[in-house]
């Protein structure tokens, strides 16, 4: 039935400037800022024209967090636009069943889109999970590993350390190399590397959000039937990836492709049906496989905001061209950084440094604070070290604007005149 600007619990918006709600206890109103009701255009994302790569309005500040981090905007303006009412459907995408045909094909889309975006062939499933990449730790053993199997593990900071204490409840990992001496700065030689001939898997993580350090390459298990396994929350989506060189790839989404609540895995379908005994329901790849990731309900409008982001991901031209994008962003700021005459500093050695993740300190480690706080009037925010290193970090994810960028970099010079 429809419904008048006199029914009860009717949205007033007559006058932009008051939101009026009525419940038992009577009217309350409440005042908007001008700035949320302006005018907008909203673009579909989804066309096959080549769209710029992200930018931000003035009245949104740059957020340089490390995760729940910033979205590109087209995408948060869509999502807007259909928020109440799903493309006609009589609901938003928060009240459907994740069994109805709607919330299908919203899901469907974004595994087609994914899959067009890192070229997943059908020999791959790919699984919109629940529980962050840390649940992940558990799972790859849990489901590819005897008791008893030997696995190899990368330590490249603090992410993959935790990868490897989890999995040593479900499998006999080793640390085959291991940054920590060296505070996490750098990455092996794979040659020099020494790998356990038996060993069912070798466990990396891509990009380490807090110490800022990459792999722009990826080592080769010496076992010929062993697994590459890849944690790849923080710069997955950012480069074309060869899939077909790991077992498995999982990504928190929170980084780079959608809101927190959604764990992607692609994991290659030859090792679905093996998980250990113990292995608890809701950690088994297969089930999620064989129930198309709806098994239970999942997190769906977490998943309608990463369908969104790979449609916007598609419209600029791919990760080939977003990777370019990237490739700049970083470059101005690692200069900046390098043309400090050691007023900044990066810890990472410059063969490995982040695109995604940016740690830098600086000469007097007294103004960090400083740095931070002024940086924040600025409208810069987030810009605040990890607690166990210290320091400052930028994190430039495919949604952070050049301009984002670029205010910071000029920032970081006005502060060095100021305080040099």
């Amino acid at each position: 039935m429809a419904t008048s600007a006199n029914t009860p619990n009717t949205l007033l918006l007559k006058n932009p400037s008051i939101f009026k709600t009525t419940s038992n206890s009577g009217i309350h109103t409440f005042p908007i800022p001008r700035a949320t009701v302006k005018p907008f255009s909203i673009k579909c994302s989804s066309s096959a024209t080549a769209v710029a790569p992200p930018t931000t309005t003035q009245d949104r500040l740059f957020n340089f967090a490390a995760g729940p981090a910033t979205l590109p905007e087209s995408v948060l303006r869509k999502a807007e636009s259909e928020l109440y009412n799903w493309r006609g459907a009589g609901m938003s995408v928060m009240e459907m069943s994740h069994r109805g045909k709607e919330f299908l094909s919203i899901i469907q889309k974004a595994e087609s889109d994914l899959r067009k975006l890192l070229n997943i062939s059908d020999d791959y499933a790919v699984l919109f999970l629940q529980g962050g990449a840390t649940t992940q730790f558990a799972s790859v053993p849990l489901n590819i590993c005897k008791p008893e199997d030997p696995v190899d593990y990368i330590v490249t900071g603090s992410w993959g350390d935790k990868a490897y204490k989890e999995a040593t409840k479900y499998c006999k990992p080793k640390v085959i190399w291991s940054g920590k001496s060296e505070k996490y700065t750098g990455i092996p030689s794979f040659d020099d590397l020494e790998q356990n001939p038996d060993a069912r898997y070798l466990h990396i993580c891509a990009n380490e959000t807090i110490h800022g350090v990459e792999f722009k390459d990826y080592p080769t298990p010496k076992n010929k039937d062993a697994l590459l396994i890849a944690d790849m929350s923080s710069n997955f989506c950012s480069k074309p990836v060869d899939v077909s060189k790991f077992g498995i790839i999982y990504a928190g989404a929170q980084k780079n492709v959608g809101p927190s609540g959604v764990t992607i895995v692609i994991v290659r379908k030859d090792l679905l049906g093996n998980a250990q005994e113990i292995t608890p329901v809701m950690l088994d790849y297969k089930i999620h496989a064989d129930n198309n990731s709806l098994y239970n309900t999942p997190p769906c409008y977490g998943i309608y905001m990463c369908g969104l982001v790979f449609e916007d991901l598609l419209a600029q031209g791919g990760l080939v061209e977003v990777e370019k994008n990237n490739m700049k962003k970083a470059q101005i700021l690692y200069d900046a950084i390098d043309g400090s005459n050691g007023f900044y500093r990066s810890p990472v050695e410059k063969s490995v440094r982040s695109l995604m993740n940016v740690p830098f300190t600086l000469e007097k480690s007294e103004l960090e604070g400083e740095f931070v706080k002024e940086a924040a009037k600025e409208g810069m925010v987030q810009l605040k070290g990890h607690r166990s290193v210290g320091g400052m970090r930028a994190s430039i994810y495919n949604a952070m604007p050049l301009a984002g960028v670029e205010k910071l970099v000029a920032f970081m010079k006005e502060f060095q005149a100021k305080h040099g």
